[in-house]
């Protein structure tokens, strides 16, 4: 082992000890683990596959308890170091609902607006952390241009898909033509924001936009 790699070691270490990694939905210190065991069997995993105006849309988890506070922390306190967790659900469960139905990975991007007020965009972020796992990197296809009010203020499926309804683009259709694409998103509740994205990328040519979310709310 060089000088080099025993000093990186003795780093990873020192963090460890000073800053144990922790379980993102309980916040047990696990080690080198993902998640506490205790979460790991008993987290409200989904095993559903959503239909709608989407496709249709793969989730680990449903929005709910632990799963939803651990989402709001990361979305809105910055808690990024549940990125690992988050996107190695999300990787387990693209890989085993949607294996060879997709050729590249993109996510639902947020406005400029939101970009700047929050620090980074979390759907960019669960993507770029599921691709780690596959050793590849995420294709930017849209941006979004318009910024509407934030979804979760709105309970209507009608006024969700109006709030939407012309908030993105595609970027350099040239690329997105032919190709079968994984649309990453955080949360899917009536499915109206993955609805939009994914027309804009057919429209664009896409052969095919399959879902996958962190989380989804149950249907009733």
């Amino acid at each position: 082992m060089s000088v080099n790699d025993q000093l990186d070691k003795l780093q990873r270490s020192l963090l460890d000890f000073f800053f144990p990694r922790r379980c993102p939905f309980c916040g047990r210190v696990v080690g080198k683990a993902l998640l506490c065991e205790t979460c790991e069997k008993e987290l409200p995993y989904s095993r559903e596959v959503r239909t709608g105006t989407f496709g249709r849309c793969a989730a680990p988890l449903y929005y709910e308890g632990a799963v939803r506070e651990a989402i709001l922390s990361f979305k809105f306190k910055g808690r990024t170091e549940a990125l690992d967790c988050f996107g190695s659900l999300m990787a387990r469960t693209a890989a085993e609902t949607f294996s060879g139905e997709f050729d590249a990975v993109t996510w639902v991007p947020v406005s400029a607006r939101r970009l700047r007020k929050r620090g980074f965009d979390q759907a960019r972020y669960l993507c770029a952390s599921l691709c780690v796992d596959w050793h590849t990197t995420p294709q930017e296809t849209l941006r979004k241009v318009r910024d509407n009010p934030p979804q979760s203020g709105l309970e209507d499926a009608d006024a969700r898909r109006a709030n939407v309804l012309g908030a993105y683009e595609a970027v350099h259709p040239e690329r997105i033509a032919g190709k079968r694409f994984l649309l990453v998103d955080d949360i899917c509740t009536t499915g109206s924001t993955l609805g939009e994205a994914a027309r804009v990328l057919r429209q664009a040519g896409a052969a095919d936009v399959l879902g996958l979310t962190l989380a989804v709310t149950r249907e009733e």
